[in-house]
């Protein structure tokens, strides 16, 4: 179906989409060599000259041309307004967007970009005029002004996110969690795979109180399946993954403190020491516990991880220092217990030595480590 456009202009909106800018703006120069005054080119080029780094002046340029043609075209004014913040020119954008919804007040872009930049260009001027400084009151003003203006668009385009985008970002600057987490809902329902929504929302998730590791990974990893790309959730997997393999700690230290249990090494009131050392057969039988307690508490934990938190648990070993670390002290501990288990000592003073090694370095690092992320 014909959508009333020149063909070259066309095939510019195939490229652009593709990224191909360069291609796009010989294209576009070659049907403004035909026809100077086509203004839907010039604001395709415009749109195209803000794609590069550094071509704001000649997306601005641009715009000048095609305004000049048409001055009430809106969305000529639109790139306009981009070109001008791209320039530095926040300030500026505020007339020429006002002037995109005096023209047609129900196109809800005016809105939402007014709505975006306004409380930034409000606390310029107001620093600008006040020493630089702007108060709280005069900052909530601004995000109350600039809120009405994303209402309206969201009334105008309720199926369309950047509005909702506009909400959340003044909520959170404004303090309003509920009203955050409410745009952030609106954003995903139009948008699941919203990555900054979808991140925020994982997190929230996976940091409420009750959450254990193996949750919070399974989280992350469902946020990751639908947002791949997305650097906080990898982060945040990489976080809960290290909590899992801090836990393994916890056995190996149980295992030393079952250990010094058989060897009865520390003395107490209307006790009495059992004698050493300790039979064969017990000492054999403490590798029972030991490995019931690795096989539940890791290995069948394990597996019931998901792939992808299993094969991160993998990598997150060989990429980074501390989860190696951890695994270092869970082996060490280990082998203090086995030491203790399994060696026929007959005097106490070593055995107690070997136990206070494997357990004073692991239980001082998991409390410095208990907030370290991985």
């Amino acid at each position: 179906m014909s959508t009333g456009l020149h063909p070259a202009l066309e095939r510019a909106d195939a490229l652009y989409a593709l990224g191909r800018y360069d291609e796009v703006k010989t294209l576009l120069g070659q049907r403004l060599a035909e026809d100077p005054e086509d203004v839907r080119a010039w604001v395709r080029l415009a749109r195209c000259h803000l794609r590069v780094e550094g071509e704001a002046d000649r997306a601005l340029e641009a715009t000048d041309r095609a305004l000049a043609l048409a001055p009430e075209d809106t969305g000529a004014l639109v790139q306009r307004a981009y070109a001008l913040q791209a320039a530095g020119r926040l300030v500026d954008t505020e007339e020429v967007l006002r002037e995109v919804i005096r023209l047609d007040p129900g196109y809800w872009v005016g809105y939402a970009q007014l709505g975006h930049w306004l409380y930034r260009i409000r606390a310029l001027r107001f620093g600008h005029a006040n020493g630089g400084e702007v108060t709280r009151e005069a900052m909530d003003s601004f995000l109350r002004e600039s809120d009405e203006l994303a209402r309206e668009a969201v009334r105008l385009a309720p199926e369309e996110v950047f509005p909702y985008e506009v909400r959340r970002t003044i909520a959170d600057l404004s303090g309003d969690r509920a009203l955050a987490a409410e745009m952030d809902q609106a954003i995903l329902r139009i948008d699941p795979n919203h990555p900054q929504a979808l991140a925020r929302h994982t997190r929230q998730a996976a940091a409420a109180p009750g959450v254990k590791a193996a949750e919070a990974a399974t989280l992350y990893a469902d946020a990751l399946a639908a947002a791949p790309d997305s650097a906080p959730m990898r982060q945040g997997l990489d976080d809960a993954s290290y909590r899992l393999l801090r836990g393994v700690r916890w056995i190996a230290l149980l295992c030393v403190g079952l250990a010094g249990a058989m060897l009865d090494l520390f003395a107490t009131d209307g006790h009495a020491q059992r004698e050493l050392p300790v039979p064969v057969g017990q000492r054999l039988w403490t590798l029972v516990p030991f490995a019931a307690l690795w096989a539940v508490g890791a290995l069948l934990r394990f597996r019931r991880l998901r792939k992808g938190v299993q094969y991160n648990l993998r990598s997150l070993i060989r990429r980074r220092r501390w989860p190696r670390i951890v695994l270092g002290q869970a082996a060490w501990a280990m082998l203090c217990a086995l030491l203790l288990t399994q060696v026929p000592w007959a005097d106490r003073p070593v055995p107690q030595i070997v136990f206070w090694a494997g357990l004073a370095p692991t239980a001082a690092t998991i409390w410095f480590d208990r907030r370290k992320a991985s």
